[in-house]
């Protein structure tokens, strides 16, 4: 006896929520990235800040009026460049923390699918082997009453009717 297969009712739902959780990793990874550089880019800066500073005290006892104005503005430049760094840094970790929301919601919403898809599977299996079960004791007792003799089969043999 053969079994309809197991069909999932859900299962195009099921493979946009695994797409959905695909993309949202896609943009976690993506937020990474974004952070990393970010976090490059502020390393940068501090060096360019901390070697302006140093250049700053070596070159200060040799330097004119102009060339310690000069000195400063780049000093103020490279430290509006590291504020900016932090800046962007600090909205790519508030990105990354939206993006790791999404992607565990959206994990959180297919592996819902996955136990339903697993618990019906599971059903139909037992489904299909209770009707199997079924089917082979009839199958045992179609074979059980056809090797009895006629009296025995609950039908009147010739010797009793009387």
């Amino acid at each position: 006896m053969s079994s309809p297969r197991f069909r999932f009712g859900l299962e195009r739902v099921r493979e946009i929520r695994a797409h959905d959780e695909d993309r949202a990793k896609e943009a976690f990874a993506a937020g990474l990235a974004q952070r990393m550089r970010g976090a490059s880019l502020l390393a940068a800066a501090a060096n360019q800040v901390d070697a302006a500073h140093a250049t700053r005290r070596e070159g200060a006892a040799a330097a004119s009026g102009s060339d310690l104005v000069s000195m400063q503005a780049y000093l103020d430049r490279v430290e509006q460049s590291r504020r900016d760094a932090e800046r962007t840094l600090a909205q790519s970790e508030a990105a990354l923390a939206e993006r790791r929301v999404e992607l565990t919601e959206a994990s959180r919403r297919r592996q819902a699918l996955d136990r339903l898809k697993e618990r019906r599977a599971a059903e139909h299996a037992a489904e299909a082997a209770r009707r199997e079960g079924a089917f082979l004791d009839e199958v045992a007792l179609s074979a059980h009453v056809r090797r009895l003799p006629p009296r025995d089969r609950g039908g009147m043999s010739s010797g009793d009717a009387a």
